[in-house]
């Protein structure tokens, strides 16, 4: 289609729902599609909150003497955190002239764009999780107080995260916060080694499956060599086996050094760390999924002060983190 300037409603509409679903199926959503955020889908008419929670037994069984009665293993509940809903929407306006003076790519890109901006925010909430996770709270590009505290009440990057039923703590910001490289990423692996603990206390064995950077160019450079590189054959140390070859997943988050707005935040480009997505606590619990609502004819889709076709974009989700031990974290900034 090329001429929109005898396009009717029906017609455009249809045309909106191809160019819809062709840009939402290309979209690339980096932190959705991480493995660290679970998604869950939540039915209708379940209320506008939704409660998650860490379970833990023991790790280790008890002697049984013989004819003794066996020891009764302990479950302990953990924290509970709480995603709430928050709906997200915009109008989209065709206009007139756009429809009657032949702008072709005007309303195409109106269209294109339009099919982003829910599924972009959906990425910037996740995103600034670990963005602003070194505190508890962070405004939004709507002037809404966003709550990020994990289910301890302690901010996702802490020294001191605590446990329900033993005293120790456990860290998941690395000490001196270096730049990624094979010793920094050495030293996150052991802090994980030594400070993922169940809630009670004891040490627990998870598989970190995953290393995420920003979009920093020299980090996911760095990152590539880490994971990727070989020698070659005829080189001097031919037949040295890259030791973290398939170990990790590299995941890169260009909405982590970012603003609330969304604009560049250069103080966390060197942002990087390590997670356990078969152990990940964080959800993003989905109530309405992006939608676009298109006009249709006979209705009141046509404004009658300006002449556009309004269409209407919807969404609402919620997002939420339980535990802080399933991810490491350094800002790579050399801070103490």
């Amino acid at each position: 289609m090329n001429e929109l300037n005898s396009v009717s409603l029906t017609d455009f509409t249809k045309l909106a729902d191809v160019i819809w679903l062709k840009e939402t199926e290309s979209l690339v959503q980096p932190a959705r599609n991480s493995g660290i955020f679970r998604v869950i889908p939540i039915s209708a008419n379940s209320g506008e909150s939704r409660d998650f929670s860490e379970i833990d037994g023991e790790e280790y069984a008890s002697v049984k003497g013989q004819g003794d009665q066996a020891a009764r293993g302990q479950v302990q509940q953990g924290y509970t955190n709480t995603a709430t809903v928050r709906r997200f929407a915009k109008n989209i306006g065709i206009t007139y002239e756009m429809r009657r003076y032949n702008k072709y790519p005007e309303v195409v890109s109106r269209l294109t764009n339009m099919a982003r901006q829910i599924p972009n925010r959906i990425d910037l909430d996740l995103s600034h999780w670990l963005g602003f996770g070194t505190a508890t709270t962070y405004t939004d590009q709507d002037g809404q107080t966003v709550n990020i505290f994990v289910g301890d009440t302690l901010a996702l990057w802490s020294t001191a995260h605590t446990l329900r039923s033993s005293s120790s703590t456990y860290r998941n910001r690395l000490a001196n916060n270096p730049q990624l490289s094979k010793g920094a990423l050495e030293l996150i692996e052991r802090q994980a080694i030594e400070n993922t603990l169940n809630q009670f206390g004891e040490k627990k064995v998870i598989p970190f499956d995953v290393l995420w950077t920003t979009d920093d160019p020299v980090d996911i450079n760095t990152a590539r060599e880490i994971l990727r590189s070989t020698a070659s054959p005829s080189a001097a140390n031919e037949g040295v086996v890259n030791v973290y070859q398939a170990r990790y997943r590299h995941v890169v988050l260009p909405r982590v050094a970012t603003t609330a707005a969304g604009a560049v935040d250069t103080a966390k480009r060197k942002f990087w760390g390590i997670a356990s997505t078969p152990y990940s606590s964080a959800y993003l619990a989905i109530w309405d999924e992006a939608s676009a609502q298109a006009p249709a004819a006979g209705s009141n889709a046509e404004d009658v002060q300006t002449d556009d076709w309004d269409f209407r974009l919807r969404g609402a989700w919620g997002v939420t983190i339980v535990g802080a031990n399933f991810l490491q974290f350094s800002s790579g900034d050399g801070a103490a």
